[in-house]
């Protein structure tokens, strides 16, 4: 049975028992199971790699002792084995970090972890189900990171709290232009499913690893931080899934939750998309700096980044970033305006590039930009690039996303940072601003192509189209000056 029919029938089977309810919990479940799966996977290939190979948890909790027989334990019996067993055990792991890592990233992915399924026989159902997935062989493996993120992009309740999972051909052409090094600290501060960390992962994998040495330094580069239990646990899985043996550095928890001045880590690379249109809870902006406290999240994340990115070293270069943000950040005043000061004097913001409506559909309409900048030296100048939509394209939307292809102009026109992008050219849809023209902008980082004048349509869709699309962006300017004005009141 193919990857995708096997997830399919899981999902049906799900359905048919009372003690999940929605896709969240579907995929709550469906995810302790890839987990313990997967991990049993990569435990075989090390008993078979390592002479010294010991256990990381329990026997009996392995894959293979209770879940890989399809003629197994089911019903009752199987119910009390997880629930009475399996759950306590793992949550309650002695595994220190540094004699047991991977005993840890079991007890950490299942900290928060719970079996929702009632029904002993329909679980056995689904464990048999996935015991027809081969993790083991490459092509299965590789046809299942697609279906990953199908099921991930089928979760439309991911976009209610500001939680928009990144499309893969933007993560590709944020990780190809930043492009990390072997031996480099890669971190997402907000890493979500690990969309990124999974990228940058192949991008060194693919473009500097040469040797097993190679290899072991990779894994050891990659570091994230995730809120949520669910998108933790499906990282981990998911960096599982890419080779990384020991995923210790996605780390479950808040990011923000750790004073700025306490932070002595120097990164040297962090490409991530942050949640935004949220903010956080009450006494988290304590944590920042008085002139820059707010409780939104994107500047909290902005102001965060620029202070863990590794300072220049010598002729080396700082460390640089790539962040997705939203139109509000380019153009809002008060303490956004502070945190993009901050920004262009402590870094060089070279290249924004502005997205077209649609790249986030289904799951929000607000329009988007990345960011790229490098700390260490002030900005001079900004370039920025408006993609355009392919042509016969006029909105993206779940069944045609962007692609990476779309980039290719973005490419081909980049340049290179270390002669200041001397080969840039001014075109329709590149144009260049310096720091004293944003300087009396206040900051207003909100630029329009000056190489596209006001086109007025007729066309009655394109018109209802336009109106709908204000009133979103009409709503998401209250919603921020909303959260501007509550946090002005708190400070009173």
């Amino acid at each position: 049975m193919s990857v995708s029919s096997a997830i399919k029938s899981i999902q049906d089977i799900m359905r048919k028992d009372a003690g999940v309810d929605g896709d969240a919990q579907r995929l709550g479940q469906m995810s302790w199971l890839l987990f313990l799966k997967i991990f049993d996977a990569q435990e075989e290939a090390l008993e078979f790699e390592l002479d010294s190979y010991q256990e990381p948890i329990p026997s009996d909790y392995l894959w293979r002792n209770w879940a890989a027989d399809n003629e197994g334990i089911t019903g009752e019996e199987l119910l009390d084995f997880v629930n009475g067993k399996l759950f306590p055990e793992l949550k309650n792991l002695t595994a220190p970090i540094k004699l047991n890592p991977r005993g840890f990233v079991v007890k950490e992915a299942f900290s928060d972890a719970f079996n929702y399924m009632k029904n002993g026989t329909l679980l056995r159902q689904v464990i048999n189900k996935l015991n027809e997935i081969d993790f083991t062989d490459s092509k299965e493996r590789h046809l299942f990171g697609d279906l990953y993120e199908q099921i991930l992009k089928d979760l439309q309740s991911a976009g209610n709290a500001g939680e928009f999972y990144t499309p893969r051909a933007i993560t590709r052409f944020i990780v190809d232009r930043v492009d990390p090094k072997l031996g480099e600290s890669i971190m997402d501060p907000a890493c979500g499913t690990g969309g990124f960390l999974a990228c940058a992962f192949d991008h060194v994998k693919n473009h500097y690893v040469k040797t097993a040495a190679d290899h072991q330094t990779l894994q050891k580069q990659i570091h994230g931080v995730e809120k949520k239990q669910l998108p933790h646990l499906l990282c981990t899985t998911n960096m599982l899934l890419h080779g990384i043996e020991v995923p210790v550095q996605v780390k479950h928890g808040n990011t923000l939750s750790k004073p700025l001045s306490s932070w002595d880590e120097q990164v040297n690379v962090i490409v991530t998309n942050p949640p935004f249109g949220g903010t956080e809870e009450d006494g988290i902006e304590k944590n920042f700096p008085s002139e820059t406290r707010t409780r939104e999240t994107a500047d909290l994340f902005l102001q965060l980044i620029i202070e863990i990115l590794a300072a220049p070293e010598n002729s080396k270069n700082g460390g640089r970033a790539a962040v997705v943000l939203p139109d509000g950040t380019l153009f809002g005043e008060g303490v956004k305006t502070k945190i993009k000061k901050l920004l262009t004097e402590e870094c060089n913001l070279h290249t924004i590039i502005r997205l077209p409506n649609g790249v986030f559909n289904p799951y929000t309409g607000i329009k988007t930009n990345i960011l790229f900048f490098t700390k260490g030296t002030p900005t001079k100048n900004v370039w920025f690039y408006e993609h355009p939509y392919p042509k016969g394209v006029k909105n993206y939307n779940k069944t045609k996303p962007m692609k990476f292809e779309e980039f290719q102009a973005e490419i081909d026109w980049w340049g290179n940072e270390e002669d200041g992008f001397a080969s840039r050219q001014t075109t329709e849809q590149a144009w260049q601003v310096n720091i004293d023209e944003i300087i009396k902008r206040n900051f207003n980082l909100d630029i329009k192509n000056p190489h596209v004048g006001e086109i007025i349509s007729h066309d009655p869709q394109e018109l209802l189209s336009d109106y709908a699309k204000q009133q979103t962006d009409i709503q998401a300017l209250r919603d921020q000056l909303k959260t501007i004005l509550t946090d002005a009141l708190a400070k009173k």
